[in-house]
């Protein structure tokens, strides 16, 4: 069988990196430093969180530049001390999903223990389909904090693929790599949901590098070049978290609004475009994925 490289029209043994900004929509400030990213590369797609007070301008945005890769970062947690925001459904549709503030919960543990599947379902289906009424055109989805990879929850985001004809997130680590970005207890999950999307034909990429923040603000060049250099041959998955710093994002994020700024130059500029480079891996977005998906 060729591998997934083959098939988007590379050779098996090229380095690939799809360059994903992730929290879209969540604030003006991961706005700025995303579009910025994605307008100057190497930042190659992203997605958005519909329930975010900032989707609306995400949405915009989007429109006038449709040659953006953006997909759906789906939502079910609002993590923030003082930066709240609800569902996209009505409350009244998914009460396992409200924490006692009538929000979405600040843990993916709270999620996985109290909402109904069934209720996820409304809700997740709910954001893509207000993502594409707002006229993205939506090339993917994925999870905000994983918590969709949750095994409860993994029938619902195999459904959301189905329903809407898109590619996912789904890329099993490396057992080190998993250890490195904290996601070892995860590996079973990932691999169930490899095997869901394998089974229904949706592509699954190769690695993944979740490390995305994880560094302490004059270290930013240093990992992110190690995160480079472990990219391997076939198709990997690099996150990053692009914002631009600021009162609002030190307010919203105090404990990683430098890291996010760091990732916002360093991805949306020469230093990560040189480094990719200089590593001889060729980056792409998701839309390619989609057209695969999709016979296109």
């Amino acid at each position: 069988m060729p591998t997934l490289a083959e098939r988007l029209g590379f050779a098996a043994d090229d380095r690939l990196a799809i360059v994903h900004a992730d929290d879209i929509g969540m604030c003006h400030a991961a706005n700025e430093g995303a579009f910025e990213a994605l307008a100057n590369g190497p930042a190659s797609c992203g997605s958005i969180m519909v329930p975010c007070p900032w989707f609306s301008e995400a949405a915009a945005v989007a429109q006038a530049n449709p040659e953006y890769d953006l997909g759906v970062h789906l939502t079910l947690n609002c993590e923030w001390e003082h930066y709240r925001w609800g569902p996209v459904a009505s409350r009244s549709e998914v009460p396992t999903l409200l924490d006692a503030d009538g929000m979405l919960p600040r843990t993916s543990l709270e999620v996985a223990k109290n909402a109904k599947p069934e209720e996820v379902h409304v809700e997740l289906r709910a954001q893509v389909q207000r993502a594409l009424d707002a006229g993205i055109d939506v090339t993917h989805i994925d999870s905000h904090m994983g918590t969709v990879f949750f095994p409860q929850f993994i029938p619902v985001y195999r459904a959301l693929s189905k329903e809407f004809r898109l590619p996912v997130f789904a890329a099993c680590p490396s057992p080190e790599a998993a250890r490195a970005a904290g996601l070892e207890g995860a590996l079973p999950l990932l691999r169930q949901l490899i095997e869901a999307m394998d089974a229904d034909g949706v592509p699954v990429m190769d690695h993944f590098d979740a490390d995305s923040l994880g560094f302490e603000p004059e270290q930013g060049e240093a990992h992110n070049a190690k995160r480079i250099a472990g990219l391997q041959a076939g198709v990997n998955y690099l996150i990053c978290h692009p914002a631009k710093s600021g009162e609002e994002l030190a307010t919203v994020t105090p404990d990683s609004h430098l890291q996010r700024d760091f990732e916002r130059r360093y991805y949306g500029g020469a230093p990560g475009a040189k480094a990719l480079e200089g590593a001889g891996v060729r980056t792409l977005g998701m839309r390619p994925l989609r057209d695969l998906l999709r016979g296109e």
